[in-house]
């Protein structure tokens, strides 16, 4: 009898222990709550598929990172590739046009903004699914026009170019141009009426930027970085309503400045780069509207002067 009860407090006393190993204080009340789920928990799919160098700076692909290039390497590896790409495009008979960031280089002195990790470029949603279809995974060499640069870049479409909405926010790149020597790519992303009941001729990527289909087409014969390319044709609203104003007129940036003489962005030690940078009282400049764009003929230019002026 009295091993029997022995034995029956050892279970009791596993039983307590058991359920403690599993249970956890709640700061509040003092309440024993379960640690762990007795039924699996389903984790979200993790559905992203252009995949970064983690958060060192999120401008190289990972499949081809193997070290952060400094500089001048950086400058270099952006002005080949995208004309690498521009040349490519217009070979291949891909409509494709230079947008953000690259658009505002272009509205300085037609290169690319000294400071910027990656460049974007933008293209219909219809473009997209033919790049998608014919040159998914193509490796495409490329020589400089002296002869002495020689490159290779791959064409990556993203599977997810089907969804023409933002979804969960993982795909929102829908191809790119990634040079297989560090990884530096160019964000490719195409534009869609996704809305043509409530909002028809209205266009959109996957990251809320809208235009008019009239702000994009027909497009405008520029150059950049030396080579021939393309621009929408309201370039100067699209680049206000992304950036504001003063975009267009501040000459001291990201540790740059603007060079009047030249029209060039300088490295200058004494510009604040990062945060610090919109701090400044910089100075600004007339804006020189047109860069290297196709004139539009003489009522065009009355009403941008009146527009602008």
């Amino acid at each position: 009898m009295q091993l029997r009860k022995v034995l029956l407090g050892l279970v009791t006393l596993t039983s307590v222990v058991s359920s403690a190993a599993v249970a956890r204080r709640d700061e509040g009340g003092g309440k024993l709550e379960r640690a762990l789920s007795l039924e699996a928990r389903d984790e979200p799919e993790d559905t992203k598929y252009f995949r970064e160098d983690s958060e060192l700076t999120g401008h190289y692909d990972a499949r081809f990172f193997s070290e952060v290039v400094d500089y001048d390497t950086r400058l270099d590896t952006l002005k080949h590739m995208v004309r690498a790409w521009l040349l490519a495009a217009a070979r291949e008979g891909i409509e494709t046009w230079i947008a953000h960031g690259t658009l505002l280089g272009w509205w300085w002195n037609g290169q690319i903004l000294p400071w910027d990790g990656d460049l974007d470029v933008q293209m219909s949603a219809d473009t997209l699914t033919m790049i998608g279809d014919k040159y998914n995974m193509t490796r495409h060499k490329y020589v400089s026009e002296d002869g002495l640069v020689e490159r290779e870049y791959i064409l990556d479409v993203n599977p997810w170019i089907w969804q023409r909405v933002r979804g969960d926010g993982m795909n929102v790149i829908d191809a790119r141009w990634v040079d297989v020597r560090n990884g530096l790519y160019i964000d490719i992303t195409g534009i869609a009426e996704t809305q043509p009941d409530s909002m028809p001729s209205i266009l959109n990527c996957k990251n809320y930027h809208r235009y008019h289909v009239n702000d994009i087409w027909p497009l405008r014969d520029t150059t950049f970085e030396g080579v021939p390319a393309k621009i929408p044709y309201s370039f100067d609203e699209i680049l206000i309503t992304e950036y504001r104003s003063k975009a267009l007129v501040v000459t001291e940036y990201e540790g740059h400045r603007w060079n009047t003489k030249n029209k060039t962005w300088d490295l200058a030690s004494d510009v604040p780069a990062g945060a610090e940078a919109e701090q400044l009282n910089n100075r600004v400049r007339e804006p020189e509207r047109y860069y290297s764009v196709e004139s539009g003929g003489f009522f065009y230019n009355i009403f941008r002067l009146l527009h602008w002026w």
